[in-house]
Order: structure tokens, then sequence, then C-alpha cells
């Protein structure tokens, strides 16, 4: 039996003139070719995803990124010209000169890629506002209104400009996901001709490249949405994982500047009430028990009425940087800082955090506040004012009250509620003489 198989075997020949031994391997041959070529195409297209990818980081983001400082800069001078036109306080020239600066550095780092006719318009425009508001500050004219009319004209010119950025960046995204659909497509395709080809050879880089593309179109999809916070999982090692690794950090750039252009404060820079109200409403989400605290400078305003606004937004700016800071050092990397307003800050921070955060905050600020005060007023342990009834009276030294709230979603619905509830837990504190913090609820406070 075996001989009549052999022979039978030997004698059969394909009408290509091909044995069969020949025919395997060719479909051998075939199939390797088959997936080669896939491989070959996939990293391909894979390196132009990554080029596209590195090209807005290093291009579009910066560009991005200026024109959101620029408008910041531009909006807080024209704060401080026009509380010059009223107040005629010269500290205010020097603010807006400060902001000033900021600006012609964003202006510069936007002249650092190719001329453009966006670019020569803001710079003409620019140059126009500063003098309107030099003639304005050296007295030439009274009112504000040239200067108004010009910052109206160069704010409408950034916004423009950053919306034409927004859309260039949404069509090179566009741009890449078709892209990334046609690797798919042509990478199925190629490999599915080899595997017909030769039926039970299983194309595992193929199949592991589909993956990882398949994954890339998601991220590109979810990141396009404004999930900034999606993660590809691929693995580690080679090119798809390096492309992997572009897309994460892209979009933690596009979150930054997201949350940049809603509504931190000009003076602070500090993330406002709409994003204070997000990452409320998201860590009651998450049901993780966490710390709120509201912080509150005792006595801010008459010291705001008798040094003057100049300095008192200078110890608000500086409040907050040390709150940062203090974050940075004892709040872990989940924690979160605010400004409400005036002298408001809020702090949102594990549990286990609380003291090494409150207690570092009240030490950094009692030492700093001393260096806002005259050596006379220090000496006589604060100053002369009156108070919201018009009552005058003595006011000590600036101190700062933080009420501590621990909030769950057990305990709290929203985060209008744990607003609520701090704010008494924050009048209570506010009673007691000095620095400190207060953890408790509206009912029961507790040093």
């Amino acid at each position: 039996m075996p001989e009549t198989i052999e022979t039978k075997t030997s004698s059969r020949v394909s009408l290509s003139g091909l044995s069969l031994i020949q025919k395997i391997s060719a479909g051998y041959a075939a199939m390797a070719l088959f997936t080669a070529a896939a491989l070959v195409f996939s990293s391909y297209n894979i390196y132009r995803s990554t080029n596209i990818t590195r090209s807005i980081a290093s291009n579009e983001l910066p560009v991005i990124s200026a024109l959101i400082e620029l408008r910041t800069s531009l909006l807080s001078q024209e704060s401080f010209a026009g509380k010059y036109a009223i107040l005629k306080d010269p500290a205010f020239i020097d603010l807006f000169h400060q902001r000033q600066a900021e600006a012609l550095a964003s202006l510069d780092l936007l002249g650092k890629g190719k001329p453009t006719a966006d670019l020569k318009q803001l710079n003409g425009l620019y140059l126009a506002y500063q003098k309107a508001a030099e003639d304005l500050f050296a007295g030439h004219t009274g009112s504000t209104a040239p200067m108004r009319s010009s910052a109206l004209k160069l704010l409408n010119a950034v916004d423009a400009s950053y919306l034409k950025r927004k859309d260039m960046l949404k069509l090179v995204l566009s741009r890449a996901d078709e892209q990334q659909k046609q690797t798919i497509w042509w990478t199925v395709a190629i490999s599915c001709t080899g595997f017909l080809l030769a039926i039970g050879v299983a194309p595992f880089v193929t199949y592991r490249t589909f993956g990882a593309i398949r994954e890339l179109q998601s991220a590109t999809h979810r990141i396009a949405a404004g999930d900034f916070d999606y993660n590809p999982k691929i693995p580690s090692g080679d090119e798809i994982s390096e492309l992997a690794r572009d897309f994460t950090r892209m979009a933690a750039r596009l979150k930054v500047l997201e949350q940049m252009s809603l509504d931190a404060s000009p003076l602070t820079r500090l993330p406002g009430n709409f994003a204070i109200e997000r990452v409320l409403e998201e860590r009651l989400q998450s049901g993780e028990p966490f710390a709120f605290c509201y912080a509150d400078l005792d006595n801010f305003k008459p010291y705001g009425d008798h040094y003057g606004y100049a300095k008192g937004s200078e110890l608000l700016r500086l409040t907050g940087d040390l709150i940062q800071a203090a974050m940075k050092e004892h709040g872990g990397s989940e924690g979160f800082v605010g400004h409400v307003g005036g002298d408001d800050f809020v702090m949102v921070i594990p549990v286990d955090r609380i003291s090494s955060l409150c207690e570092a905050v009240i030490r950094d600020f009692n030492a700093e506040v001393l260096n806002h005060y005259s050596p006379e007023d220090l000496g006589r342990g604060g100053i002369e004012g009156c108070d919201r009834y018009g009552v005058q009276r003595f006011f000590p030294v600036i101190t700062i009250s933080i009420a501590v709230i621990i909030c769950g979603r057990d305990q709290y619905s929203s985060a209008v509620d744990i607003a609520r509830a701090a704010a008494k837990v924050k009048d209570s504190a506010k009673e007691k003489p000095g620095s400190k913090y207060l953890i408790g609820t509206p009912d029961k406070v507790t040093a």
C-alpha cells in the first residue's frame, strides 16, 4: 500500500509542471511573502502616523498653547488698564507691563514658525493696542475707548487664529484616522490572501499588528471626542507602543490646554469654579472618600482698603503659589487646587493628607504674610480700618482659616452640597482667632 501511494505521488504533476511538494512549498512561500508584505505595509503606515503625531506635538500644540497664553495676558492687561483709568494708581501700570512682557513672549513664540498673514495681523494689532495703552498712561487721552476698541480687535483676531488652528488640528486627526482605516483594510486583505494560500498557518504577527492598529483607531476617536484620559493599552517594545505613548502625551497636553481655556483666574492662574465643580463631581462618581478643604483669608478686605488693590492682588497671587507648592509636596498625585475668587481657595486631597497639607499651608502663609505689612503695623500687631458695617476698629494681621469636609457619595450627592457644608464649617472656623484648620460637618466641627 505505501509503495502504491509513493508511486502515484511521484508521478502526479499539476498542469503547471509543479509537484505536490513544490505546490506546498509555494503556498507557504506565498503565505510568508504576503505576511511580510502586510507587515511592511503596516509598519510603513504606523511610521507615517507616528510622524503625524510628532508633528502635532512639536508644531501645532505649541502654537495653540501660545495663543491661549496670549489671550490670557491680553485679558489681564485690559483689566489693569481699565482699573488704572478709574483709580489712577501707577501700580496698575507695572502690572500691565508685566502681562505685556508675557504677551510679547507669546508673540515671539508664534513668530518662530513660518510667517503667516495671521501672525502679521496679530503683531500689527498688538502694536496699535500698545500705543493706545501708552497714550492712556501718559495722559494724552482721558478716554479708554481707543484702547478698548484696539483690544476688541486684537482679541477677535486671537480667537479667530485659535479656532483656525483648532480646525487644522481636527483635520490632521481626521486624515490620520482615514489613513489608519485604510491600513487596517489593506493589512487584513493582504494577510487573508496569504492565509488562504496556506490554511493552517496562523499569522501571529499580523494579528497582533491588526489589534494594535484597531486600538489606535479607537484612541483617535476617543481623543477627538474629548476623552483625553483614554490610554490605549498596547504592549511596549515596538513602534506601535511608541505611537501609543505619543497619543497619550498629546491627549494629556490637550487636556491641559482645555482646562487653561476655561475659567482660570487671570491673577493666580488656578482653575476656577467650573473646573472645581467638575473635579468634585468626578470624585463623587468614583465613590472613593476624599477631603474638600475651603481656605479663606481672615481680615483681607481691611488689608486691601489700607494698602491698596495692587498689594492685595500680590498677596492673593502669592497665597495661590504657596498653596500650589504645599500641594505638590504634601497633597499627592491626586491633589487639586482651585481659586473660587477673591480670597477663597479650595483644595481636594486624599483623606490621609489632611494634616500634613493644612499644616504646611498655615505655616507657609503665616511666614509669608509678615512680609506684606509695614514694620509699624507689625509692631502694633495689625491695622486700623472700617469693618463691613462702617465701624472703625482694629484688625489683627491676616490669618488663614481652612474648613475641611470629608466627602463621599454617601454623605453628599453633588458639588453644591459640598460647597454649602464647607461654607458652614468655614463660618465656625472664622470664629476662632489665628490661622487654623477645622475638620467636620455643619453640625460637628473638630480641630
